[in-house]
């Protein structure tokens, strides 16, 4: 339990210097506060367990890099680190700061660097370039211990590559938060990251693509750069990375794909393919159906990579990756249909299964375990395989329930390469919405498992996938603060969160990013909005991500500024109108400017049904989205507008609270093939009139080349002539388009349908 006993919140002396508040990202577990200071200058004794030496003196490093205080041997008052055998977790620590001295007692080496951790949060700002000569620090005691043992972010340098430079700024920052796991995607389509000595196309040839794609993959036609792009990281520079990370008590789990994502290897060393063909490295996003070819020359090269890579890794895993393998290459492939007899295997799933469980068996052998995607599932499980559940947490669920380890980064809560906020200024990304809050809120532990089941859950990592970030500045606007969010996720216990209070402790924490020139994204103070029904009345809802905050507000389509009238209750509704708000401070603006545009339909507050759930990850406003006046995005279909459907016929049921007459029905559907959202060919409907009869009509949907497909119907033509009639329901049926066409990313998988505002007049 969380405890918090304030009996001094701040201490002066000298009048000159004041201890900082403790606002500690992740929150500890126990934490007291208490009276006085601890004043860090010059006099100020350093000791140390033997055992505790290199913690130590990363420590010393940092209270006297930028500063004048030097610590020495006196000892008017000391900060001592201790090995506490009693202490049960590896990782806890136990941090107590009196007037006379600040103990850190831990386990090991690990606890210890956290406790190290805590206590730079409790230190002011700008500490590291201040030249001070003496600081408060704030007395207290923290006992603490993370909840999950594996805590993680990932980061996809395939796609876009980054400099070493960047990938220690991107580590430190983690261990700052606490995190212990840099899970690194070396190997893509896109390029090949590592360098291999034995094979040196890899370099020569698999690190450079021609050139890149332009704009989102949906954009079409495609348009590329024309520029040759890529690097790679030479087995000296990873060595460099290893020991930094190390330094920070965070492991590196290095991913080699396998068997799909290898057109960059196969671009270098044809043979490696079914075909044997020559191809170029990938030039835009995707899946692409060229994948390893399980046979001998095959397995010999991966072999061989996996001999230098874990000479430079010492963890536990390795990732083999393991996802979004089309089969499409093996089912024409002699060799590969042959191997599926001499095994006795089922199909390519069990294929895929083989190639696994026989590199698996490889890595096994020289020490380590495998770490892959849950595509692994497929075809059968990999005995000793840890499983990393993206798809949702359902093969987190299976793989617990099969006795297996398992690590969480569903892409509902762990995808960082989706848009964090719904306003027109945010970047390209790749699609999605996942929101601060929503991240924070993320449990690991899926609810599906009992007791003993949720005991081979490891922990849960936060995912950044590149296409769209071409910088460092990019990946540092899409990771933070989400970044921070997830790490009080996996640290924290449950009963110690608070949303709230996890706001204001960011605030603080934005500040040290701000002295670490970390391009974080801010939305504390993001205006969003909801429509409502009250008393049989449409109204619209405005919140403030912060409630110490004024919203201003306008509905006549004008900017707001400090002269627009403040929001104190929601917004009568009674015609199409445009809100714009933003939040304001008593001097200005803090806000990107939120609008909101409102349709009055027939439909809205209506009772409406689905014969099906949307997907879990685009269902964000729920079924009553469709008929809320307010359409989705322009930009993208993960916010919470689109419903989005997963290979699923759709049947929407309106019923009408009296009669109705309907004259139109409109609707749009996204169409981004490159995602695998593809718009309907048709669209039946149904009404019931109030006599009882029905009137049904069957569409064709055309023009269905755009990114977004609208559909309206003229629905009084079919009432009988001069003739006013009245609906009581309507009901719309909405085939799926079916399977994804040979050649398309995708293929061979149903399509997704997504639905916008049916806006009935």
């Amino acid at each position: 339990m969380y405890i918090t006993l304030v009996l001094l919140l701040t201490a002066c002396f000298n009048k000159s210097e004041v201890a900082i508040t403790p606002s500690i990202i992740p929150i500890p577990s126990e934490q007291i506060i208490t009276k006085g200071v601890f004043l860090l200058n010059s006099d100020t004794k350093l000791t140390f367990d033997e055992e505790l030496k290199e913690v130590s003196n990363l420590f010393k490093s940092y209270i006297e890099g930028g500063n004048k205080i030097k610590l020495n041997n006196t000892s008017k008052n000391s900060i001592h680190f201790k090995i506490d055998p009693l202490i049960t977790n590896i990782e806890g620590y136990h941090l107590k700061i009196t007037p006379e001295e600040i103990l850190i007692s831990a386990k090991s080496q690990k606890g210890a660097f956290y406790a190290f951790q805590t206590l730079t949060q409790l230190l002011p700002i700008d500490f590291e370039n201040s030249n001070r000569k003496e600081i408060a620090i704030q007395c207290l005691e923290i006992k603490d211990a993370p909840q999950f043992k594996y805590r993680g972010m990932h980061l996809d340098v395939g796609r876009h590559f980054f400099s070493v430079d960047f990938i220690k700024k991107f580590i430190n920052i983690m261990s700052m938060l606490k995190l212990n796991t840099f899970h690194w995607h070396l190997t893509e389509d896109q390029g090949w990251r590592i360098e291999i000595k034995k094979y040196p196309k890899l370099q020569e040839i698999a690190a450079y693509r021609d050139e890149t794609l332009i704009g989102s993959y949906s954009d079409q036609p495609h348009k590329f750069d024309g520029k040759k792009y890529g690097g790679f990281y030479t087995q000296e520079q990873i060595k460099e990375v290893v020991k930094y990370a190390s330094e920070r008590q965070i492991t590196i789990i290095p991913e080699i794909e396998m068997p799909g994502h290898a057109q960059a290897a196969i671009s270098a060393y044809p043979e490696l393919s079914c075909t044997g063909e020559q191809i170029e490295v990938a030039t835009k996003w995707g899946v692409f159906d060229d994948i390893y070819c399980p046979k001998e020359t095959t397995f010999k090269f991966l072999e061989d990579v996996i001999d230098e890579v874990i000479t430079l890794f010492p963890g536990k895993y390795i990732h083999i990756g393991g996802d979004e393998a089309p089969k499409t290459r093996w089912k024409e492939c002699n060799h590969c249909q042959k191997l599926i007899k001499k095994e006795g295997l089922k199909d390519e799933h069990e294929l895929q299964s083989y190639f696994i469980t026989r590199m698996e068996k490889y890595i096994n052998s020289k020490g380590k375990q495998i770490i892959g995607w849950d595509e692994i599932l497929e075809g059968g499980l990999a005995p000793n395989a840890t499983v990393m559940s993206w798809r949702g947490i359902s093969g987190a669920v299976e793989a617990a329930k099969q006795k297996h380890n398992v690590i969480l980064t569903p892409n509902t809560h762990c995808y960082f390469d989706h848009y964090q906020a719904t306003n027109k200024n945010e970047p390209l990304a790749i699609g999605g919405f996942l929101p601060l809050e929503k991240v924070y809120s993320f449990n690991p532990i899926p609810e599906e498992l009992t007791k003993e089941e949720s005991a081979y859950v490891l922990g849960a990592q936060g995912n950044i996938w590149t296409e769209y970030m071409q910088t460092s500045n990019k990946v540092e606007y899409m990771a933070f603060p989400r970044m921070v969010a997830l790490s009080e996720v996996v640290w924290s216990s449950a009963e110690n969160k608070n949303y709230e209070d996890f706001k204001k402790r960011l605030i603080y924490f934005q500040k040290k990013l701000d002295k670490l020139d970390v391009n974080y994204a801010n939305h504390l103070y993001e205006i969003s909005g909801n429509v409502n029904f009250i008393d049989n009345k449409l109204f619209y809802v405005l919140e403030a991500s912060s409630n110490d905050q004024n919203i201003r507000f306008t509905t006549d389509g004008t900017d707001p500024t400090l002269n627009s009238a403040v929001y104190k209750k929601p917004i009568l509704i009674e015609k199409n109108t445009i809100i714009k708000a933003a939040s304001f401070n008593k001097i200005t603006m803090i806000s990107y400017i939120f609008t909101e545009k409102i349709k009055k339909h027939k439909a809205i507050g209506q009772k409406i049904s689905l014969n099906v759930k949307p997907n879990k990850a685009y269902n964000l406003g729920g079924i009553k989205a469709l008929i809320n006046g307010v359409s989705g995005s322009n930009d993208r279909y993960g916010d919470k507008e689109w419903l989005g459907f997963n290979g699923d016929d759709v049947e929407i049921t309106i019923q009408f609270d009296k009669p109705t007459e309907i004259n139109s029905i409109a609707t749009r559907f996204y169409n981004a093939n490159g995602q695998w959202i593809y718009a309907p060919k048709e669209f039946n409907l149904q009404l019931k009139l109030e006599d009882g009869k029905t009137i049904s009509s069957k569409s064709k949907i055309k023009n269905r080349d755009s990114l977004f497909v609208n559909f309206d119907i003229n629905v009084s033509k079919f009432y009988p002539k001069d003739k006013k009639t009245k609906s009581t329901s309507l009901k719309i049926t909405i085939p799926n388009y079916g399977i994804i066409p040979k050649g398309k990313q995708g293929t061979v998988n149903k399509a997704w349908t997504f639905i916008d505002e049916i806006i009935v007049e």
